[in-house]
């Protein structure tokens, strides 16, 4: 075993993992030997039962069996197709107005986000149906491209989502108390996008042509009643997961569960079951599920070595000594979360940091589930903040060749919606009853 300080550890132990993944390899396999290496040479045999005991706690977290429910019921909707009338309705409604097709790609982004809660399965279905009409129709390729991406990456912080059902227990934070939170928020962004999408097309009239009357020239009981009949699958997917969460009726593994079966029978009843999207929806749900849970034994095991040498009370101690109080230290963390979601996936930062992060939040002061849904927020960012930009790179794949959609196009585009999640962090932060005023209404604090 080696004897060094606690911060030269802590300095090895992160530049390890900096330079790991800066070389290209899986996130997974860096977090896990670093910690499996730093261990043993730290600890000795003791690291190995340290990581077992974490591997071994983590695989028997009753919560985390919520990603896989979540995962199905979303794929299952993506891959039916029944959430598609609505942009088709949302199109004819706000088609007439000036950016009107762009706030309807963010409309039809949040709806997207309370049913699917996976961020590549809501980017690209956004590429795939809204981001071809604007581009046709002579829309500004950065903005097109700007609303695809912040519309589909509000899929991971609108509930149900995958990063706040592994966010609670890493936190200790109740997960059904973190949905609630999230409401609020994601809507404040979802406004803030219409809102600049509505100024930028009103004071350059060029980059949001109104659809020509002749294309949606579709009487208005037609218009509403496509509206209405495109709102049902969605609308009974937010109330058998959400509805049963706040009403009390079930915590949110079990309204996991409900919201899956839910997802199968819509598609069955709207005739777009079939054997083959089962078996493509298993597949996917298989494959998204063991991603999540081998980064996050592996980066739980890390976090356990990590500990166990004193690293964590050297980063709560460079965190709590930042100039400005407990204002500084929590920017200091709001910037720290910031630089890693360009480095490292979400996930990562979440199995990794989380734990470290959490107890800082109560021992300055703050809310617990302030603190955490603000991170929450934060990690918005990550998605289109090059170079790790997960909703930039789905969207440059998915995005047909003939459009001729360029690289510097989508990021040209996401700035704004950057700069727009930076204000909604400032709002929940000058007003914090944004975030805690929902959870207080439940009726049972799952």
């Amino acid at each position: 075993m080696i004897d060094l300080s606690a911060e030269m550890i802590t300095l090895l132990m992160v530049s390890g993992i900096i330079v790991g993944v800066m070389t290209g390899f899986p996130l997974a396999f860096v977090v896990g030997s670093v910690g499996l290496i730093m261990g043993y040479l730290l600890l000795g045999n003791a690291s190995f039962e340290i990581i077992y005991s974490r591997l071994y706690s983590l695989s028997l977290n009753y919560p985390l069996l919520a990603v896989p429910l979540f995962t199905f019921m979303g794929v299952v909707l993506q891959r039916s197709g029944i959430a598609d009338g609505l942009f088709d309705a949302l199109y004819l409604w706000l088609g007439g107005f000036r950016g009107g097709l762009a706030v309807s790609t963010i409309i039809f982004g949040t709806v997207l986000a309370a049913c699917l809660g996976v961020i590549t399965a809501s980017v690209t279905m956004l590429t795939l149906i809204a981001l071809t009409p604007m581009v046709k129709r002579g829309y500004n390729k950065s903005l097109a491209a700007g609303a695809v991406c912040a519309g589909g990456t509000l899929g991971i912080l609108i509930p149900p989502s995958v990063m706040l059902v592994i966010y609670g227990p890493m936190a200790m934070v109740s997960v059904g108390k973190l949905f609630m939170a999230a409401i609020f928020p994601g809507l404040l962004l979802c406004t803030l996008y219409c809102v600049y999408v509505a100024l930028a097309c009103f004071w350059k009239h060029d980059w949001g042509p109104p659809v020509p009357k002749e294309d949606r020239n579709v009487p208005l009981a037609v218009k509403t009643r496509m509206l209405l009949y495109s709102l049902v699958p969605p609308g009974l997917l937010i109330l058998s997961v959400l509805g049963t969460i706040f009403f009390g009726i079930a915590p949110p593994t079990e309204a996991a569960s409900v919201g899956a079966f839910a997802a199968m029978v819509l598609a069955i009843v709207y005739r777009k079951f079939s054997w083959d999207i089962l078996k493509g929806t298993c597949l996917d749900t298989l494959r998204v599920s063991a991603f999540v849970l081998m980064i996050g034994c592996l980066s739980f095991a890390f976090v356990g070595v990590f500990i166990s040498a004193g690293c964590g009370d050297v980063v709560a101690k460079v965190i709590m000594a930042t100039p400005g109080g407990r204002w500084g230290a929590f920017f200091m963390v709001m910037f720290i979360v910031f630089i890693l979601g360009m480095l490292i996936d979400w996930i990562g930062i979440v199995f990794i940091m989380v734990p470290i992060l959490a107890p800082i939040g109560p021992e300055l002061g703050f809310d617990p589930l302030w603190f955490g849904m603000m991170i929450c927020v934060n990690l918005q960012m990550s998605f289109m903040t090059p170079p790790f930009a997960v909703s930039i790179f789905v969207c440059r794949g998915t995005a047909a060749p003939e459009l001729g959609v360029t690289m510097s196009d989508i990021i040209r585009g996401v700035i704004p919606f950057v700069g727009l999640i930076v204000l909604g962090l400032i709002l929940c932060t000058v007003f914090p009853q944004i975030i805690l005023w929902l959870p207080s209404q439940m009726l049972v604090g799952w």
